[in-house]
Protein backbone atom coordinates (compact mmCIF):
# COMPACT_ATOMS: atom_id res chain seq x y z
CA UNK A 1 0.00 0.00 0.00
CA UNK A 2 1.53 3.46 -1.09
CA UNK A 3 -0.48 6.39 0.60
CA UNK A 4 -0.42 8.49 -2.17
CA UNK A 5 -2.17 6.01 -4.88
CA UNK A 6 -4.75 4.54 -1.75
CA UNK A 7 -7.68 7.13 -2.02
CA UNK A 8 -9.30 5.71 0.85
CA UNK A 9 -6.77 7.48 3.24
CA UNK A 10 -8.01 10.97 1.87
CA UNK A 11 -11.20 9.92 4.40
CA UNK A 12 -9.72 10.22 7.70
CA UNK A 13 -8.32 13.27 9.69
CA UNK A 14 -4.82 14.08 10.42
CA UNK A 15 -2.90 16.32 12.60
CA UNK A 16 -0.79 18.88 9.96
CA UNK A 17 0.93 21.17 12.83
CA UNK A 18 0.79 22.92 15.77
CA UNK A 19 -1.73 25.45 15.79
CA UNK A 20 0.71 28.20 17.49
CA UNK A 21 3.14 27.84 13.60
CA UNK A 22 -0.16 29.90 12.16
CA UNK A 23 0.44 32.94 14.12
CA UNK A 24 3.76 33.22 12.24
CA UNK A 25 1.42 33.72 8.89
CA UNK A 26 0.04 31.34 6.24
CA UNK A 27 1.94 27.90 6.34
CA UNK A 28 2.68 25.24 3.59
CA UNK A 29 1.73 21.51 3.89
CA UNK A 30 2.13 18.50 1.90
CA UNK A 31 -0.93 15.85 2.77
CA UNK A 32 -1.17 12.90 0.48
CA UNK A 33 0.54 14.37 -1.89
CA UNK A 34 -1.77 17.35 -2.34
CA UNK A 35 0.06 20.84 -1.77
CA UNK A 36 -2.03 22.43 1.01
CA UNK A 37 -1.92 26.46 2.49
CA UNK A 38 -2.98 26.22 6.31
CA UNK A 39 -4.13 29.53 8.24
CA UNK A 40 -6.36 31.02 10.05
CA UNK A 41 -9.36 33.23 9.45
CA UNK A 42 -10.15 36.39 11.23
CA UNK A 43 -12.05 34.39 14.03
CA UNK A 44 -9.44 32.58 14.50
CA UNK A 45 -10.38 29.22 13.20
CA UNK A 46 -8.32 27.23 10.93
CA UNK A 47 -8.46 26.65 7.24
CA UNK A 48 -7.01 25.09 4.39
CA UNK A 49 -6.68 25.70 1.05
CA UNK A 50 -5.13 24.32 -2.18
CA UNK A 51 -1.78 25.80 -2.31
CA UNK A 52 -1.70 27.53 -5.28
CA UNK A 53 -3.52 30.79 -6.48
CA UNK A 54 -6.58 30.62 -9.38
CA UNK A 55 -5.15 33.92 -10.78
CA UNK A 56 -1.39 33.60 -12.10
CA UNK A 57 -1.12 29.98 -9.70
CA UNK A 58 1.51 31.77 -6.93
CA UNK A 59 1.79 29.70 -3.94
CA UNK A 60 -0.82 31.29 -1.07
CA UNK A 61 1.88 30.34 1.52
CA UNK A 62 3.47 33.14 0.20
CA UNK A 63 0.52 35.31 0.95
CA UNK A 64 -0.40 36.93 4.35
CA UNK A 65 -3.39 37.78 6.48
CA UNK A 66 -5.95 40.52 5.27
CA UNK A 67 -8.68 41.48 6.76
CA UNK A 68 -9.86 37.96 8.59
CA UNK A 69 -8.75 36.79 4.94
CA UNK A 70 -6.03 34.84 3.29
CA UNK A 71 -4.21 37.15 0.97
CA UNK A 72 -2.19 36.06 -1.93
CA UNK A 73 1.56 37.68 -1.95
CA UNK A 74 1.89 38.27 -5.97
CA UNK A 75 -1.14 41.14 -6.68
CA UNK A 76 -3.25 40.67 -3.28
CA UNK A 77 -6.45 38.79 -4.12
CA UNK A 78 -8.00 37.64 -0.78
CA UNK A 79 -9.79 34.49 -0.19
CA UNK A 80 -12.26 33.26 2.20
CA UNK A 81 -11.81 29.92 4.33
CA UNK A 82 -14.41 27.99 1.32
CA UNK A 83 -11.53 29.33 -0.88
CA UNK A 84 -13.62 31.78 -2.16
CA UNK A 85 -11.98 35.01 -4.09
CA UNK A 86 -13.80 37.62 -1.96
CA UNK A 87 -11.55 40.70 -2.94
CA UNK A 88 -9.42 41.41 -6.09
CA UNK A 89 -7.51 44.81 -5.37
CA UNK A 90 -6.94 45.99 -8.59
CA UNK A 91 -10.63 46.33 -9.37
CA UNK A 92 -12.58 49.66 -8.77
CA UNK A 93 -14.17 49.94 -5.72
CA UNK A 94 -17.55 50.19 -6.37
CA UNK A 95 -17.20 46.44 -8.36
CA UNK A 96 -15.01 44.95 -5.36
CA UNK A 97 -17.20 42.22 -3.52
CA UNK A 98 -17.08 38.23 -3.56
CA UNK A 99 -16.69 36.86 -6.45
CA UNK A 100 -17.30 33.56 -8.08
CA UNK A 101 -13.77 32.45 -8.55
CA UNK A 102 -12.10 29.86 -5.81
CA UNK A 103 -9.61 27.45 -5.37
CA UNK A 104 -10.56 23.81 -3.81
CA UNK A 105 -11.01 24.06 0.36
CA UNK A 106 -10.15 21.12 2.55
CA UNK A 107 -11.87 20.36 6.19
CA UNK A 108 -9.95 21.95 8.84
CA UNK A 109 -10.33 22.29 12.45
CA UNK A 110 -8.50 22.85 15.82
CA UNK A 111 -8.06 19.99 18.36
CA UNK A 112 -5.01 19.11 20.77
CA UNK A 113 -3.05 21.97 19.70
CA UNK A 114 -2.80 20.91 16.56
CA UNK A 115 -4.71 21.53 13.01
CA UNK A 116 -6.45 18.55 11.37
CA UNK A 117 -7.29 18.57 7.83
CA UNK A 118 -9.36 16.12 6.03
CA UNK A 119 -8.68 15.28 2.25
CA UNK A 120 -13.06 13.96 1.77
CA UNK A 121 -15.93 13.85 3.80
CA UNK A 122 -13.98 11.56 7.19
CA UNK A 123 -15.34 8.12 7.56
CA UNK A 124 -15.09 8.25 11.50
CA UNK A 125 -15.17 11.08 14.54
CA UNK A 126 -12.31 12.76 15.91
CA UNK A 127 -10.64 10.29 19.02
CA UNK A 128 -11.61 11.40 22.37
CA UNK A 129 -8.70 11.15 24.84
CA UNK A 130 -9.49 10.60 28.53
CA UNK A 131 -6.26 12.53 29.98
CA UNK A 132 -7.97 15.60 28.90
CA UNK A 133 -10.90 15.35 31.50
CA UNK A 134 -8.53 13.64 34.23
CA UNK A 135 -6.86 17.44 33.95
CA UNK A 136 -3.53 15.88 32.74
CA UNK A 137 -1.01 18.47 31.68
CA UNK A 138 -0.01 17.90 27.85
CA UNK A 139 3.72 18.28 26.59
CA UNK A 140 4.33 18.86 23.14
CA UNK A 141 7.15 17.06 21.85
CA UNK A 142 8.30 16.13 18.17
CA UNK A 143 6.67 17.58 15.24
CA UNK A 144 9.74 15.72 12.57
CA UNK A 145 9.85 13.93 9.15
CA UNK A 146 10.61 10.35 8.80
CA UNK A 147 11.39 8.81 5.72
CA UNK A 148 8.96 5.75 6.07
CA UNK A 149 4.95 4.48 5.58
CA UNK A 150 3.05 5.38 8.27
CA UNK A 151 2.03 1.93 8.82
CA UNK A 152 5.66 0.78 10.08
CA UNK A 153 5.33 3.14 12.75
CA UNK A 154 1.88 2.31 13.71
CA UNK A 155 3.02 -1.73 13.37
CA UNK A 156 6.17 -0.87 15.54
CA UNK A 157 4.31 1.27 18.40
CA UNK A 158 2.10 -2.19 19.16
CA UNK A 159 5.53 -4.27 18.54
CA UNK A 160 6.83 -6.22 22.01
CA UNK A 161 9.15 -8.29 20.03
CA UNK A 162 11.19 -4.94 18.90
CA UNK A 163 12.36 -3.57 22.51
CA UNK A 164 14.73 -5.90 23.81
CA UNK A 165 16.99 -5.16 20.23
CA UNK A 166 15.68 -1.35 19.23
CA UNK A 167 15.66 0.14 22.41
CA UNK A 168 18.83 -1.92 24.03
CA UNK A 169 20.47 1.71 25.18
CA UNK A 170 17.33 3.21 26.43
CA UNK A 171 14.66 0.69 28.23
CA UNK A 172 15.24 -2.49 26.64
CA UNK A 173 16.28 -5.85 28.28
CA UNK A 174 18.17 -7.64 26.07
CA UNK A 175 18.30 -10.10 28.85
CA UNK A 176 14.58 -11.05 28.40
CA UNK A 177 13.97 -10.82 24.76
CA UNK A 178 10.41 -12.90 24.26
CA UNK A 179 7.88 -10.57 23.71
CA UNK A 180 5.58 -9.78 26.46
CA UNK A 181 1.81 -11.66 26.29
CA UNK A 182 -1.13 -9.11 24.36
CA UNK A 183 -4.98 -8.77 24.70
CA UNK A 184 -6.95 -6.91 21.72
CA UNK A 185 -10.35 -5.48 21.74
CA UNK A 186 -11.21 -4.78 18.23
CA UNK A 187 -13.34 -2.02 17.27
CA UNK A 188 -14.54 -0.76 14.09
CA UNK A 189 -12.38 2.55 13.55
CA UNK A 190 -8.74 0.35 15.08
CA UNK A 191 -8.61 -1.84 18.43
CA UNK A 192 -7.53 -1.68 22.13
CA UNK A 193 -3.99 -3.39 23.27
CA UNK A 194 -3.35 -4.22 26.62
CA UNK A 195 0.16 -5.84 27.91
CA UNK A 196 2.40 -5.63 30.69
CA UNK A 197 6.05 -4.94 29.79
CA UNK A 198 9.23 -5.48 32.10
CA UNK A 199 11.72 -2.85 30.96
CA UNK A 200 14.88 -1.48 32.22
CA UNK A 201 14.69 1.76 34.35
CA UNK A 202 17.42 3.92 32.98
CA UNK A 203 19.05 7.05 35.09
CA UNK A 204 17.08 9.89 33.75
CA UNK A 205 13.71 7.75 33.83
CA UNK A 206 14.06 7.11 37.28
CA UNK A 207 14.74 11.03 37.85
CA UNK A 208 11.39 11.43 35.79
CA UNK A 209 9.64 8.64 37.51
CA UNK A 210 10.94 8.96 41.10
CA UNK A 211 11.53 5.49 41.07
CA UNK A 212 15.37 4.16 41.94
CA UNK A 213 14.58 0.24 40.94
CA UNK A 214 16.93 -0.73 37.90
CA UNK A 215 13.19 -2.34 36.51
CA UNK A 216 10.42 -1.57 36.39
CA UNK A 217 6.99 -2.55 34.79
CA UNK A 218 5.08 -0.61 32.09
CA UNK A 219 1.09 -1.56 32.06
CA UNK A 220 0.34 -0.79 28.59
CA UNK A 221 -3.28 0.37 26.94
CA UNK A 222 -2.55 1.34 23.62
CA UNK A 223 -5.31 2.53 21.30
CA UNK A 224 -4.82 2.37 17.43
CA UNK A 225 -7.02 4.71 15.35
CA UNK A 226 -7.31 3.58 11.35
CA UNK A 227 -4.79 4.30 9.83
CA UNK A 228 -2.22 6.38 11.03
CA UNK A 229 -2.78 7.29 14.84
CA UNK A 230 -1.60 5.87 18.23
CA UNK A 231 -2.49 7.00 21.73
CA UNK A 232 -0.28 4.74 24.65
CA UNK A 233 -1.27 4.56 28.20
CA UNK A 234 1.73 3.93 29.93
CA UNK A 235 0.95 3.19 33.73
CA UNK A 236 4.21 2.70 36.27
CA UNK A 237 3.90 0.57 39.53
CA UNK A 238 3.71 3.99 41.43
CA UNK A 239 1.05 5.18 39.76
CA UNK A 240 2.90 7.71 37.42
CA UNK A 241 1.20 7.98 33.72
CA UNK A 242 2.78 8.56 30.90
CA UNK A 243 0.55 8.84 28.05
CA UNK A 244 1.65 9.23 24.28
CA UNK A 245 -0.38 10.09 21.48
CA UNK A 246 2.24 9.81 17.99
CA UNK A 247 0.23 10.51 14.49
CA UNK A 248 2.44 9.54 10.96
CA UNK A 249 0.36 11.67 8.83
CA UNK A 250 1.28 10.92 5.51
CA UNK A 251 2.98 14.15 3.42
CA UNK A 252 3.99 11.38 0.57
CA UNK A 253 4.84 7.53 -0.33
CA UNK A 254 8.40 8.07 1.29
CA UNK A 255 7.43 10.51 4.23
CA UNK A 256 5.13 11.10 7.11
CA UNK A 257 4.70 13.93 9.47
CA UNK A 258 5.52 12.92 13.08
CA UNK A 259 3.52 14.44 15.57
CA UNK A 260 3.48 13.82 19.32
CA UNK A 261 2.44 14.95 22.33
CA UNK A 262 2.24 13.72 25.75
CA UNK A 263 -0.27 13.77 28.87
CA UNK A 264 1.07 13.04 32.41
CA UNK A 265 -0.53 13.12 35.62
CA UNK A 266 2.96 14.69 37.69
CA UNK A 267 3.84 18.26 37.30
CA UNK A 268 6.84 20.26 35.66
CA UNK A 269 8.04 20.30 39.61
CA UNK A 270 8.01 16.96 39.67
CA UNK A 271 9.04 15.92 36.01
CA UNK A 272 10.65 19.09 33.96
CA UNK A 273 9.03 18.54 30.03
CA UNK A 274 12.48 19.49 29.42
CA UNK A 275 13.63 16.09 30.33
CA UNK A 276 10.50 14.03 30.11
CA UNK A 277 11.04 15.35 25.51
CA UNK A 278 15.01 14.31 25.93
CA UNK A 279 14.33 10.78 26.95
CA UNK A 280 11.23 10.21 24.29
CA UNK A 281 13.68 12.03 22.27
CA UNK A 282 16.42 9.15 22.67
CA UNK A 283 13.39 6.36 22.31
CA UNK A 284 11.93 7.82 19.15
CA UNK A 285 14.83 8.17 17.33
CA UNK A 286 16.10 4.86 18.46
CA UNK A 287 12.98 4.00 16.00
CA UNK A 288 13.33 6.87 13.67
CA UNK A 289 16.84 4.71 12.98
CA UNK A 290 15.69 1.46 12.13
CA UNK A 291 11.97 2.26 10.77
CA UNK A 292 13.67 4.15 8.07
CA UNK A 293 15.56 1.38 6.64
CA UNK A 294 12.25 -0.24 5.54
CA UNK A 295 10.00 -0.09 2.24
CA UNK A 296 7.67 2.13 2.05
CA UNK A 297 5.14 -0.09 0.03
CA UNK A 298 3.20 -2.06 2.66
CA UNK A 299 1.83 -5.21 1.43
CA UNK A 300 -1.79 -5.27 3.03
CA UNK A 301 -2.22 -9.04 1.67
CA UNK A 302 1.14 -10.45 3.33
CA UNK A 303 0.66 -14.18 1.72
CA UNK A 304 4.42 -14.73 0.62
CA UNK A 305 6.02 -11.66 0.95
CA UNK A 306 6.66 -10.67 4.74
CA UNK A 307 6.80 -13.40 7.04
CA UNK A 308 4.80 -13.09 10.86
CA UNK A 309 5.62 -14.31 14.32
CA UNK A 310 2.81 -14.34 17.14
CA UNK A 311 3.66 -10.82 18.64
CA UNK A 312 3.06 -9.41 15.15
CA UNK A 313 -1.02 -10.36 15.70
CA UNK A 314 -1.77 -6.14 16.15
CA UNK A 315 0.16 -5.58 12.78
CA UNK A 316 -1.23 -8.26 10.53
CA UNK A 317 -4.74 -7.05 12.57
CA UNK A 318 -3.91 -3.38 11.11
CA UNK A 319 -3.40 -4.77 7.43
CA UNK A 320 -6.64 -6.89 7.38
CA UNK A 321 -8.53 -3.53 8.94
CA UNK A 322 -7.53 -1.11 6.39
CA UNK A 323 -8.11 -4.36 3.42
CA UNK A 324 -11.25 -4.41 4.46
CA UNK A 325 -11.91 -0.70 4.37
CA UNK A 326 -10.30 -0.72 0.78
CA UNK A 327 -12.72 -3.75 -0.37
CA UNK A 328 -16.02 -1.43 1.61
CA UNK A 329 -14.63 1.33 0.07
CA UNK A 330 -12.31 1.79 -2.96
CA UNK A 331 -12.60 -1.96 -4.56
CA UNK A 332 -10.06 -0.90 -7.43
CA UNK A 333 -7.50 -0.04 -5.12
CA UNK A 334 -7.97 -3.20 -2.61
CA UNK A 335 -7.31 -5.12 -5.44
CA UNK A 336 -4.15 -3.15 -6.73
CA UNK A 337 -2.79 -3.34 -2.89
CA UNK A 338 -3.34 -7.55 -3.33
Amino acid sequence: MLATQTPLLRRFWYPVMPVDRLAEGPQPFTLLGEKLVLWQDGEGRVAALQDRCCHRTAKLSKGFYSNGCLACGYHGWEFDAEGTVVRVPQRPVDRQGRTRMSVPSYRAVSRYGYAWVALEEPLFDFPEFEEEGEGFRQIHEFYDVWACAGLRLMENSFDNAHFAFVHRATFGDQGHPEPAKLEIDEFEDGFLFRSEVPVKNPALQKELLKMDSDDTVRIMRARWYVPFLRKLRITYPNGLVHSIVTAATPIDDGHIQVCQWVYRNDTEADAPAAKVIEFDRQVTEEDRGILESTEFDVPLDQTGVEMNMPSDKPGVMMRRQLLALLRKYEAPAAQAAE
